[in-house]
């Protein structure tokens, strides 16, 4: 009896971790037994793979088979083990050469028919593969694009499992069979696309537009509070057209964990816009942290890493939901922690919150909630997470007059979307050598040891604290936004004037 040897990856989180995958062929009952804390997808694969190697049109061997998946601490979950296993199979009976194929990394899936189904988390395995020094890689044809974003790699796209025991062997290729997932659908018709967001789309709120900007240009967190009607989530949504485009190392780490999360369209393997999620209020918290108990899964935070979360009426979602955020918005990255294992999650987003005034959502002599009633409607939102929110913008509603004249005035996503980039190659010159990119990022005893305004610029803040209108916390957020001010004013440093407007942002006074 033999034994073979093949490469496989595990996922845990968005971290991918080398699996060595043997098989051996042993005296006792016929059968197949995994080893290496299977889960319940992996353990069906002993059928799925028997009928796959049979109808392939090989012999499946009647021996004792025990396949061994290791590490065998790690826990292993999905069914993209199967083509691995199937080939270590057949290598421990001595119909297939498996030489070519041990440095070699096998992901797909496999159908009963034998063809190979694209599986999720192709572009984090492949980049764990890639760490360790495995340059070819073996996919499903479904995963061929995604695989191909990680350079210096040589991905193998198979069709089915014929086709890769064809190339083991060295005969001819065999011709897959057509895949009706991968056929292109019937034109229903001539749809023209659907207009791209603009903020010039939104009139009559020029300080709303005002603090998009900034928020953009600096990375700080963003609080609308207003009626319906006055456009809170419309800049919530143009705000992603006004941020950078992506890095291909950003996008990198976008497109994993889509692809994760089994959200990447299949058209499109690459993300390159900054991502926008917006949650509805009754997403519980696994969905908006992430987690799961067989399966640990990014939410929506993660989801928006890179990107813009859109947390719409805010007071309707349960303030442990909320709170949750708290840890990922200090931190950048979701902790999510199972008795089996723990997974990181990267969540470094652009937070955006939107609240009426009141449960009515009237304004003005027009709300008939009592005032007890509207102070417990916003006071379901904690003070801690309001604290992260570096500018807060009070949103009325706009007269025909206002809207008619602010149309000579409201600019385009394009045009500020250029002041946003070159505000940010501002910030980032001033902090090359430091591990931050944005003035978000940068801690507050490094902000004021590294990058101190002028005195003058502090007299506000300091009678601010003296009447108690600020914490010592927020002095920092107010100077952070101070030096984004400086940046999209191109000055080298904040003056009285960008403080003055920084802290009236932070404090929802701005006019």
């Amino acid at each position: 009896m033999g034994l073979a040897r093949t490469r496989a990856v595990a996922l845990l989180g968005v971290e991918g971790h080398n699996v060595e995958v043997e098989a051996h062929l042993g005296d006792g009952p016929a059968g197949l037994t995994l080893v290496g804390l299977p889960d319940t997808a992996l353990r069906e694969a002993r059928d799925r793979i028997r009928a796959a190697v049979i109808n392939s049109g090989e012999h499946w061997p009647e021996a004792h088979i025990t396949v061994s998946l290791s590490p065998a601490s790690l826990p292993k979950r999905g069914s993209g083990f199967d083509l691995s296993i199937a080939t270590a199979v057949l290598g421990a009976s001595g119909v297939l050469p498996t030489e070519g194929v041990y440095d070699a990394v096998l992901i797909a899936e496999l159908g009963l028919d034998g063809r190979t189904r694209a599986v999720r988390g192709v572009l984090p395995a492949v980049l764990a593969a890639v760490r360790k020094g495995h340059g070819t890689v073996v996919v499903a044809r479904g995963n061929a694009e995604e695989a191909r974003l990680v350079p210096d790699t040589e991905v193998v796209a198979v069709g089915s499992l014929a086709e890769l025991l064809a190339r083991l062997r060295g005969g001819p290729d065999v011709e897959p069979e057509p895949d009706p997932d991968d056929e292109p659908a019937e034109a229903v018709g001539d749809e023209a696309p659907r207009p791209r967001p603009d903020l010039a789309d939104v009139l009559g709120q020029p300080v709303a537009r005002r603090a998009v900007e900034i928020s953009a240009a600096g990375g700080h967190n963003l609080f609308l509070l207003g009626p319906p009607g006055t456009g809170k989530s419309l800049l919530a949504e143009r705000l992603p057209t006004v941020l950078p485009p992506l890095t291909m190392e950003e996008s990198i780490e976008v497109t994993a964990i889509h692809s994760i999360a089994g959200t990447l369209p299949k058209d499109k393997p690459l993300v390159t816009d900054p991502p926008f999620c917006d949650p509805h209020h009754t997403a519980t918290r696994a969905a908006i942290i992430g987690g799961g108990t067989s399966h640990l899964r990014p939410g929506s935070a993660s989801l928006a890493h890179r990107g813009v979360l859109f947390i719409d009426e805010a007071p309707e979602f349960s303030r442990g939901v909320l709170d949750s955020l708290r840890q990922p918005l200090e931190t950048g990255e979701v902790v999510v922690a199972r008795a089996a294992a723990t997974a990181r999650f990267p969540a470094r987003f652009l937070f955006v919150l939107a609240a009426n005034p009141c449960p009515c959502g009237k304004a003005g002599s027009a709300c008939t909630c009592p005032a007890l009633m509207r102070r417990r409607y916003l006071g379901r939102l904690s003070g801690p997470l309001l604290d992260r929110v570096d500018l807060k913008v009070e949103l009325q509603p706009v007269a025909r007059a206002e809207l008619l004249a602010d149309r000579a005035f409201a600019e385009s996503s394009l045009t500020v979307g250029e002041r946003v980039v070159q505000a940010r190659e501002r910030a980032a010159r001033r902090l090359a050598g430091t591990p931050w990119s944005t003035n978000a990022e940068v801690p507050g005893a490094e902000l004021r040891r590294r990058f101190p305004p002028p005195p003058a610029a502090l007299h506000i803040l300091g009678r601010a604290l003296d009447r108690g209108e600020i914490s010592a916390r927020g002095v920092d957020r107010v100077l952070r936004v101070s030096w984004t001010l400086a940046d999209l004013a191109e000055r080298g440093e904040p003056t009285v004037d960008d403080t003055g407007y920084a802290f009236a942002l932070w404090s929802g006074t701005a006019q």
